[in-house]
């Protein structure tokens, strides 16, 4: 049993009708647990109400993409849903540079805004005994993730972070770790030329990763360029245990305690 810890069931890119037969092909593929993670407010409830499925919580958050059109008290509503037993962490938020400032922004003043949300998610996170998904991307160089690193720092006693759909080198891996974050890995791990996250993975100790689908984003191999969904968490796990030099079984056990160790589960996921 394996757990997709990043995916977005409520994208407008997977049918309502069809969510149903989307957990059903991910249960029969082997994956028992699945995060379905908001990126706005807007979101919310739908994730939540996807989260009512057995096996399903959602994270909440903004999306640093999104930040433009959060309000003043954006981080208020957002606590309201703390409470809510079907939440089982803090995002998708992070930083990213890779898009440009939307129209009437210039772009330090929405990397800015970027960066004061994402301290706010860990705020939150810190009262509410919730940890933290985080979101990096550039254009170039790494400055996404040495921002987010930094304002992680100032939280780390207190909350843990992961680097979702991490695709860079050990060294910056090494970083989250040491702080005691973790890092988690997706389907652009099989990609036929990602050879620098290919060796992050194989250095990473037992327990300091996760998998995930970031679905219905990034597709691995061999369905590249399709639709991703949470079943193909299993070709993702293969790949990487045999990456490694493991079994299956034991990829799975320790990406599992990860994942248990992680996120506030409703008390029947933990198995």
């Amino acid at each position: 049993m394996i757990t997709d810890s990043h995916c977005h069931l409520a994208s407008h890119r997977f049918a309502d009708q069809d969510i149903s037969s989307i957990i059903s092909r991910a249960k029969s593929a082997g994956v028992h647990r699945m995060v379905t993670l908001a990126t706005s407010l807007g979101d919310i409830p739908q994730n939540l109400e996807i989260a009512k499925n057995a096996g399903i919580s959602a994270a909440i958050g903004i999306h640093p993409c999104d930040v433009h059109h959060a309000a003043d008290d954006v981080m208020e509503k957002l606590s309201a849903f703390v409470s809510d037993p079907r939440v089982c962490a803090i995002g998708e938020t992070g930083l990213d540079y890779y898009h440009p400032a939307p129209d009437g922004w210039s772009e330090l003043d929405f990397r800015a805004k970027q960066r004061d949300l994402l301290a706010q998610h860990f705020e939150l996170a810190a009262r509410s005994g919730l940890n933290v998904v985080i979101h990096t991307r550039d254009r170039e160089g790494s400055q996404s993730f040495d921002d987010s690193l930094y304002i992680y720092r100032k939280y780390s006693d207190r909350v843990r972070a992961v680097f979702h759909c991490f695709i860079s080198s050990w060294d910056l891996a090494e970083q989250v770790l040491t702080e005691g974050g973790l890092v988690s890995f997706g389907g652009v791990t099989t990609f036929k030329n990602s050879h620098l996250v290919k060796d992050t993975v194989s250095r990473c100790p037992a327990g300091s990763f996760m998998l995930e689908t970031d679905s219905p984003y990034l597709a691995p191999e061999p369905m590249r360029g399709k639709q991703n969904e949470p079943a193909y968490t299993s070709t993702i796990a293969e790949f990487i245990a045999k990456l490694r030099g493991e079994s299956l079984a034991e990829l799975a056990s320790h990406t599992e305690r990860a994942a248990d160790r992680f996120f506030r589960w409703k008390s029947d996921f933990i198995e």
